[in-house]
């Protein structure tokens, strides 16, 4: 069958749709680039707050104007897995619900569908990381995310994570050294760990945590150049980790550590680990270890309880620690969290009104950090050309379609995945403009 994957959400369910067509084609099936004319549309969801939930039905009902009369309509992911039951009552459009860790069953699900048939597959929870079939790319994988874990223990107020991917799930260290030597072998250059909490990595399985030996041994694969961590808790991130990160130059200086607040009170509520002194403390050593680190953070506007007090307090948060990356989401009252049965829930539009204000300060932060990148030269991974000549990219400092782009000039002819130096000649909010140094590094 021809089969065509559409992803929402994060870099995680971009991994799973990988797993799922490496799954497919080792099955014999072919994925291909567009719906139309496809055997099979499958929409992999995300279901993490309202807009993204909204995203995802909008993508199905899409999904299901371009389906072939006989063809096939499967919803998976996180959208799928946490309201399948009634999705599957209120679309009929869909012939196939998948739960999340169900991605392993889609040939043998394939094969046995029944034309006319509706069915769903919601999952089970696994005890386990489970290794599986090698992941599918469309082109040359230079730059790929690797999974360390599955699933969360960390309960926060406000998130359903857990209550949909189950409890942590590290894998073990030598299947993700062997899936990180093949990527590296198929050309990948950035290889991005990720996981709900990559911190955690390892405390499960060996009971210790081991992301600092992870990080270490990935250096020692001689073709990755850049290695990137995300999705890091700030109240596990070891003196062991900070000094491997300011030792090994493949690691990127820069860390995605979402703090959500800054009010202890706030905090609690969250029911996070963090404090305000804990994260500015880690914060500090970051900064005093690798003084060139770029840390990217999320912020919560709008959580119950949050009064004026307590959000001036993030505000004021905000400027003081001049996070070089910063994105904030209005608090999404979802049902089943701690969270939603709270008192003191906030309106919406000053939920929004908050987000803004912090989206205006970080402007100028974001800005003045820019600005002071102009006359140094930075390596930019090239990942496309804009017009003859001109090409974009991105430095260390920033992760593939999260981050800041750098536009720039270059009499050579580049090539997706080429690692250059570039010269910065100008700065806006969020880009940078430069040349290209004529040094190419493979």
């Amino acid at each position: 069958m021809n089969i065509y994957i559409d992803t929402l959400g994060c870099p995680k369910n971009s991994n799973d749709s990988e797993l799922a067509a490496g799954i497919l084609v080792a099955a014999g099936h072919t994925i291909v680039n567009e719906p139309l004319g496809s055997d099979v549309i499958m929409v992999n969801t995300c279901g993490f707050i309202n807009d993204a939930k909204q995203e995802s039905i909008d993508k199905i009902f899409e999904m299901a104007t371009l389906k072939k009369e006989e063809g096939l309509l499967i919803v998976s992911g996180c959208l799928a897995q946490r309201y399948g039951e009634t999705l599957f009552k209120e679309i009929p459009e869909v012939d196939i619900f998948l739960g999340v860790n169900e991605y392993g069953r889609l040939p043998e699900i394939l094969k046995q569908h029944v034309t006319c048939e509706r069915e769903k597959h919601l999952s089970g929870y696994d005890r386990e990381f489970l290794e599986s079939a090698e992941r599918y790319f469309s082109e040359n994988p230079y730059t790929a995310t690797i999974k360390v874990a599955e699933g969360c223990n960390n309960v926060c107020a406000y998130c359903v994570i857990p209550s949909i991917r189950g409890s942590y799930r590290s894998r073990r260290l030598e299947d993700i050294l062997a899936e990180a030597e093949k990527l590296a072998q198929k050309g990948c250059k950035e290889l991005i760990l990720i996981a709900q909490d990559v911190t955690a990595y390892g405390i499960d399985l060996y009971g210790e945590l081991k992301l600092a030996e992870l990080v270490e041994q990935l250096c020692k694969i001689k073709k990755l150049q850049w290695i990137r961590l995300m999705y890091c808790y700030e109240d596990r991130i070891t003196d062991d980790l900070i000094a491997v990160m300011a030792r090994e130059e493949k690691v990127c200086k820069y860390l995605d550590i979402p703090i959500q607040h800054a009010s202890d009170k706030i905090l609690k509520a969250m029911n996070r680990r963090s404090t305000n002194k804990s994260i500015c403390s880690t914060i500090n050593k970051l900064r005093k270890a690798m003084p060139d680190i770029h840390i990217r953070t999320t912020l919560i506007t709008g959580f119950p309880g949050e009064t004026k007090d307590a959000f001036d307090e993030l505000l004021d948060f905000v400027e003081t620690m001049k996070f070089e990356r910063l994105g904030v989401f209005a608090y999404s009252k979802e049902e089943g969290t701690a969270a939603a049965t709270m008192k003191g829930q906030i309106r919406s539009d000053i939920k929004e009104k908050r987000k803004e204000a912090i989206m205006r300060r970080q402007l100028d932060i974001s800005l003045a950090a820019n600005q002071g990148k102009i006359g140094k030269i930075f390596e930019v991974f090239v990942e496309g050309m804009e017009v003859d000549g001109t090409y974009f990219g991105r430095t260390r400092f920033d992760a593939p379609e999260i981050d800041n782009s750098v536009l720039f000039t270059s009499h050579n002819q580049l090539e997706i995945g080429d690692i250059i130096y570039v010269k910065i000649t100008d700065a806006f909010d969020y880009d940078l403009v430069g040349e290209h140094q004529e040094e190419i590094k493979k």
